[in-house]
């Protein structure tokens, strides 16, 4: 029996592709072992954001090529895009394709064995208009079920290599994203990230449906009880998204936002299609319908041109604001993107200085956050288990008990709290209500109430509440 095995750089859309190469190859017969194992095929999902995603997947390919010299190395994903003759010139390298047509990629396969000549199946993203058709039924070791609904984007911000990896934006046909959800639906998964390149902007290649249509239908999924976007752009925040937004309950209360910086000047010079007052003001919509949600974002710090004053602009900014969490990163100059022609380059230790700032209020705005919560009450999704066994432990009023042999659990709320709690096995993936005892460095310390069976929510004993 052949095996296969697979390392993934980047982005969660990146992991989402693996897992649906994946599943062809399990279809295929293949065994999927660990990519420190020897394997017959190699398969490497690379990265090219920076320098530093080029890099390690050099270092990734050259691994698996000295695991077994003999195995077919295949690279996909955004760096064998953009530089596929830099990669099939690392000797041993058998396939490289790119971010369009993974669906060949077992066909590459039996063809390398048959002859043991090189294949370069990259094409020219750009001309690229259709949504590559990859699925996914189930996920490895996963509780949360992440669906890709888009792929691309148009945005071309200055400091980005995205478009020239990715192609421009297209959307997944409605009825293949619905289908997969069903499917994820009946095989357990009771959470969907909705996750693309520039997944608010599912919908504006389409003809009649757009993003507000999709959470519509989706919220009509039999057995669906939460969907979460993974990213939504401060500029498609419309009308019609919120009035979505407000129409189902299974929407999660967390929106991750990107702001990349809270200064005019410094969007304009990105090529962001907003400024911060607009930025503000859908921020404000979205909590007029969850006041409580959990809005995160992403920030570059130290882009070519920021001053000292703009960039204390864009820390009272986001101060203002009160995200619950931010991705802090400071600005990597990035060949090949406008940006890194600029001449006003941000000098590193600057930078740095910036970054640490930023970091230090993240901290402030994660702990004020979370602060609201203790002593509450959420629903939790457990998705993973510590490996050493904890004490039964009985839950006040006879709501919840965990019994012997009990493990400690740790999942999200659906306004993207990490909480653990000592319960079952039999728990992860389920829907638990949880009160939030204690505040730890990752998220909360909490107490199980109940487990949700179907809508009712029953104790530990299997009586209802």
């Amino acid at each position: 029996m052949s095996t296969v095995a697979f390392y993934t750089l980047g982005c969660k859309v990146n992991a989402y592709e693996t897992e649906a190469i994946w599943h062809m190859f399990e279809k295929a017969g293949y065994t999927r072992v660990d990519f420190e194992s020897d394997a017959d095929v190699y398969v490497i999902n690379t990265c090219t954001v920076t320098h530093t995603g080029d890099k390690k997947s050099r270092q990734i390919i050259r691994r698996a090529i000295r695991q077994n010299p003999d195995a077919v190395v295949a690279v996909t994903g955004c760096y064998a895009q953009t530089s596929p003759a830099e990669i099939l010139n690392i000797p041993g390298v058998d396939i490289v394709v790119g971010t369009q047509g993974r669906d060949r990629l077992l066909a590459y396969v039996e063809e390398v064995k048959r002859t043991r000549e090189p294949i370069n199946a990259v094409t020219n993203i750009m001309k690229t208009r259709t949504y590559e058709p990859l699925s996914i039924d189930k996920y490895t070791e996963r509780t949360r079920a992440f669906l890709k609904i888009q792929e691309g984007c148009n945005n071309f911000c200055t400091f980005c290599m995205i478009p020239w990896a990715k192609g421009l934006s297209r959307s997944r046909r409605p009825e293949d994203v619905l289908a997969e959800a069903r499917r994820l639906a009946q095989n357990g998964y009771k959470e969907i990230v909705l996750t693309g390149i520039h997944t608010g902007g599912y919908g504006e290649d389409l003809e009649g449906y757009a993003l507000a249509d999709l959470l519509r239908d989706l919220s009509r999924v039999e057995g669906l009880a939460r969907i979460r976007i993974s990213s939504i752009e401060a500029s498609q925040i419309t009308d019609a998204v919120l009035e979505a937004f407000a129409a189902t309950d299974k929407l999660c209360r967390h929106f991750h936002v990107p702001l990349q910086a809270g200064s005019d000047p410094v969007l304009k010079r990105m090529r962001r299609k907003y400024t911060t007052s607009e930025y503000a003001r859908n921020i404000e919509r979205v909590r007029q319908i969850f006041p409580d949600a959990a809005i995160t974002t992403d920030l570059i710090v130290g882009f070519p041109g920021e001053t000292e004053e703009m960039f204390l602009d864009g820390y009272r900014f986001v101060e203002a604001i009160g995200f619950s969490e931010l991705h802090v990163f400071p600005y990597s100059r990035r060949a090949g993107t406008p940006a890194a022609r600029y001449t006003d380059q941000v000098d590193e230790d600057v930078k740095r200085g910036r970054v640490l700032q930023m970091l230090g209020l993240n901290e402030q705005l994660k702990r004020r956050y979370r602060k609201r919560f203790l002593g509450s009450v959420l629903t939790v999704i457990p998705e993973a288990r510590a490996t050493e066994e904890r004490p039964g432990t009985t839950v006040e009023n006879g709501k919840a008990e965990a019994g012997e042999g009990s493990v400690l659990l740790s999942g999200l709320s659906d306004n993207y709290l990490r909480v653990r709690l000592t319960g079952k096995n039999e728990w992860i993936g389920e829907l638990v209500d949880v009160r939030l005892d204690e505040l730890t460095e990752e998220g909360f310390s909490g107490t199980p109430l109940g487990v949700h069976d179907g809508f009712v929510l029953v104790d530990a004993k299997q009586g209802a509440l």
